[in-house]
């Protein structure tokens, strides 16, 4: 029926502000229909939520749509489903990402009670979004896992703002109970005004069901779900599950606390002890279950519009499965006699419960415990094939990792861990090695010394890296890595040791110097230069010798110096002649 149902869509190939081509339909709830779409503009595609025909024509939830619509629009997170666009034409619409996924529901279809690891995983990621939302003065409203999407890499998004509120807007829907039934808080089966610790609410239910696999109130009816939110506590997850740490079960249960004063204040707050737990999960958090239990004062008897009057708002539920069918004129004085009736029923129910299955069943309907073996070094197939295993536990694998002290396929960690005795969920969950973790080695030639050992470490391989080896390199300038050992593209192991060869930069001969003294300066500044060293100054005085000629060398001949070493020298200026003196006289001849 839903394929024909798509077929006949009149909406499919149509163009949305000559922009957006809708190509078929991705889901549809009561509020709008959600299609795969092609942007012309981007060449891209996305998903297009378009709001519903009928609640089209009502101008105040257009606005209402609009305006929401355009705060969500400016939401940005990882873990939330990007808005790239909404409508500015007849038709309201609203343009997000398309995600490759499945929803958080019908991941746990498929799995069924998830393992505490897993959903703490998921639940982090829901608060993040939120927190983030909360931020920007969004409420959702709505938080269900139906409404939440699972990526193949393993993160999520929230998705679906479509009975979002902005938390200071005056256009709210405060007088009408929005959201799932299963998932709603209390304060909204009531009517009452909402603000961020109702989405708290519902995480922790979607925590619940994570935990235990199952939710915390069913019923026969909307109503009767609804009146449990407001009026019972639910089994704590541990119950159901033994294998809950303590720690996330207070923290589930905080969350679902009925008395919002006793829930989590913000999604920040409870992501803190989110962060506590996962760093130590036997942190001892400082409250306890009873102080989440509401206070037994007398409290007077409530109207409850929300669990029967019926409006538009709750005809826009996006849960086409939780459906609800209340009378549509009844008074308050029947409705009150109604539900103290259904609350009565529920109690004798679980007094007879108590009563009559605690005598006639007593100790035989206690699950046999099972004492959980040491399966870390086994693979799963000899895990499943030992004897303590072997129609008792089941084996489930989450995941795998690089072990150097397990062989790939090897268990490296368990839980429960071993020796632990548990009852009713007999699932081993396990992780496995993928072997020793290698990585190639990079190329690191003429990278500089600090950089490639840095390189080195970010392979997370726990290397043993010796820089100090230096050679001198014509060619690679001082500091940096003329070669490595091992080469380049070989496989490293966790651990292995790497030497990085330095460049000392290049090598400075001996020079033996000449004796210079009598020649003339342009002919030594080429010849030292030529032999590597450096002419410096050059100093004249007055000398009898030819102008030019080198009459001193700072460096005496015959001695060894390194290239590149400075040498100066001083030179003829000529002689020094005197105006006023006297003539020069030779020996043996007296000048006239």
């Amino acid at each position: 029926m839903k394929e024909v149902a798509r077929r006949m869509d009149k909406m499919i190939g149509k163009m949305l502000d000559n922009r957006y081509e809708l190509l078929d339909v991705i889901g549809s709830g009561g509020m709008a229909v959600v299609y795969k779409a092609k942007c012309h503009r981007l060449n891209r595609l996305v998903a297009v939520k378009v709001l519903k025909s009928d609640l089209a024509e009502d101008a105040d939830f257009r606005r209402r749509f609009r305006d929401e619509s355009q705060a969500v629009a400016m939401l940005s997170h990882p873990n939330i489903v990007s808005v790239y666009d909404v409508s500015r034409g007849e038709t309201e619409y609203i343009v997000m990402e398309l995600i490759d996924g499945i929803t958080l529901k019908q991941y746990m279809e498929k799995r069924g009670q998830l393992n505490w690891r897993e959903a703490l995983h998921f639940i982090t990621q829901i608060m993040k979004a939120l927190s983030h939302a909360h931020s920007r003065g969004i409420i959702h409203r709505d938080i269900k896992p139906q409404n939440i999407m699972v990526l193949r890499d393993g993160s999520v998004k929230v998705a679906d703002f479509g009975i979002a509120c902005l938390a200071n807007s005056a256009n709210t829907l405060t007088q009408e109970a929005l959201g799932s039934v299963h998932y709603m808080s209390p304060e909204q089966a009531k009517g009452d005004r909402t603000d961020a610790r109702s989405d708290i609410y519902s995480a922790g239910v979607v925590l619940y069901e994570m935990l235990t696999g199952r939710l915390p109130f069913e019923g026969d009816s909307a109503v009767s779900v609804a009146i449990q939110h407001l009026s019972s506590v639910p089994l704590s997850p541990r119950e159901i599950n033994p294998d809950v740490p303590e720690a996330l079960e207070l923290i589930c249960m905080k969350a679902m606390a009925s008395d919002i004063d006793k829930r989590y204040a913000s999604a920040d707050e409870m992501l803190a002890d989110l962060e506590e737990f996962r760093k130590n999960p036997e942190v001892d958090l400082d409250f306890t279950i009873e102080d989440l239990h509401r206070e037994t004062a007398d409290e007077p008897t409530q109207y409850i519009p929300a669990v029967h009057t019926v409006s538009k708002a709750q005809k826009v539920q996006e849960d086409d499965t939780e459906e609800e069918e209340p009378p549509h004129k009844m008074g308050t004085r029947k409705l009150l006699t109604i539900i103290g009736a259904a609350v009565a029923a529920v109690a004798l129910i679980v007094l007879l419960w108590h009563a009559i299955f605690s005598d006639l069943f007593g100790k035989e309907q206690t699950p046999t415990e099972y004492e959980v073996p040491y399966l870390v070094g086994m693979t799963i197939a000899e895990a499943e094939a030992d004897e303590r295993v072997k129609d008792i536990f089941e084996i489930e694998q989450i995941g795998q990792r690089a072990s150097s002290e397990y062989a790939a396929g090897q268990i490296i960690e368990q839980s429960p861990e071993r020796g632990k005795s548990v009852k009713g969920n007999r699932v081993i969950s396990v992780f496995v090695s993928t072997g020793a973790k290698t990585e190639k080695m990079p190329n690191l030639v003429n990278s500089e010394r600090r950089n490639a050992a840095l390189q080195l470490k970010n392979l997370d391989l726990s290397l043993v890296v010796d820089d100090t080896l230096e050679e001198y390199s014509e060619s690679i300038t001082a500091g940096y890595v003329i070669r490595t050992i091992p080469e380049a593209g070989m496989t490293l192991n966790e651990g292995d040791s790497v030497t990085l060869v330095v460049s000392k930069g290049s090598e400075k001969k001996t020079v033996t110097v000449i004796t210079f003294t009598g020649s003339d300066i342009e002919i030594v500044r080429q010849q030292a230069t030529q032999m590597g060293l450096v002419v410096g100054d050059v100093s004249s005085r007055a000398d009898v010798s030819p102008i030019g000629t080198v009459l001193e060398q700072s460096i005496a001949p015959n001695t060894d110096v390194k290239e590149g070493t400075v040498i100066t020298f001083v030179v003829s200026s000529g002689p020094d002649v005197d105006d006023g003196g006297e003539e020069p006289s030779v020996e043996g001849e007296e000048l006239p």
